[in-house]
């Protein structure tokens, strides 16, 4: 029995790389009886035959999984944005750090194109809330060896809205993998969705990058399985005040003595994180127990 991780599944065929080589492999016909369903990035057992050919034996228990992409054990998130065209709303980003963090992943916020905009206050808004933010250019390369490096050892999943440079980004760590990249409409402003599968490229050092099919596929609707009464644990900065507030049930919107409202007045919580703390209570509200779905 050989080990490998999936790579890449198209047309019915999952790609695993192993230690040696690609194996292109089924998977075993039991799979279809009990319901799982082989994902990128799962690390499997497999039977390579004398020909070259492989079948997947067993899918090793994952970290996490998410629906679309169809992508598993992630460990670190990487958000793409731009503050030039498109502009990124950071509330797509704060959306992808709930979902990020209720799977246990880490987020990192990568700025591109700052060879057009230095994209300052995305930069301002998330490092002081505590993530790992970096500045890049695909056109000129700045920021590529940081982002690597911050990347190093881990299984990480680019997202972000279509037109940000994802793509390209993913071509300046890995030349060799010619990713198709698309322009970006100066009069929609937001860019063609050029990745059409998830695909693991391995970057050296135990790394893997998956190029995800941009951001208006990705699993939001996994806000969904989110109470409402959790929602304040999937905001870091949020950490230091939860407990404080004068009522124990406190949803930090309008409630009287509210720690969490008194830092962000204070200006401990930035304005634009609480505002899309309170659309997403709002979002996880309105869901019925029986709306809600696993993933």
């Amino acid at each position: 029995m050989t080990e490998g991780i999936i790579i890449k599944a198209l047309s019915g065929f999952y790609y695993v790389k192993t230690p040696d080589r690609i194996v292109a492999c089924k998977a075993r016909g039991r799979f279809r009886l009990d319901g799982t369903t082989p994902l990128v990035g799962d690390r499997v057992q497999l039977i390579v035959e004398k020909d070259g050919s492989g079948r997947i034996d067993t899918v090793c228990e994952r970290k996490n999984f998410f629906i679309r992409p169809a992508v598993a054990n992630i460990d670190t998130m990487v958000f793409v944005a731009a503050n030039t065209n498109p502009v990124t709303d950071p509330f797509l980003i704060d959306r992808v750090a709930v979902i990020a963090h209720e799977a246990g992943c880490e987020l990192v916020v990568c700025v591109n194109k700052i060879d057009l905009d230095s994209g300052d206050e995305l930069y301002r808004i998330f490092a002081k809330a505590g993530y790992a933010v970096i500045r890049t250019s695909a056109e000129t390369g700045e920021g590529a060896e940081e982002l690597k490096s911050i990347l190093r050892g881990k299984v990480c999943a680019f997202t972000g809205n279509s037109g940000v440079g994802k793509s390209s980004i993913l071509n300046v760590l890995l030349p060799e993998a010619s990713i198709p990249t698309g322009e970006v409409s100066e009069h929609l402003g937001r860019g063609k969705h050029t990745t059409r599968h998830v695909e693991l490229y391995p970057v050296g050092d135990d790394t893997y990058i998956a190029d995800t099919p941009g951001f208006a596929s990705f699993e939001i609707q996994m806000i969904k399985t989110i109470s409402k009464e959790d929602l304040q644990y999937d905001f870091p900065e949020f950490a230091p005040f939860i407990g404080k507030c004068r009522f124990t049930d406190c949803a930090h919107l309008k409630e009287p003595g509210c720690a969490v409202r008194q830092a962000l007045v204070a200006g401990e919580i930035g304005q634009s994180r609480y505002s899309s703390y309170s659309r997403l209570y709002d979002l996880t509200a309105r869901q019925k127990p029986w709306d809600q779905k696993t993933t």
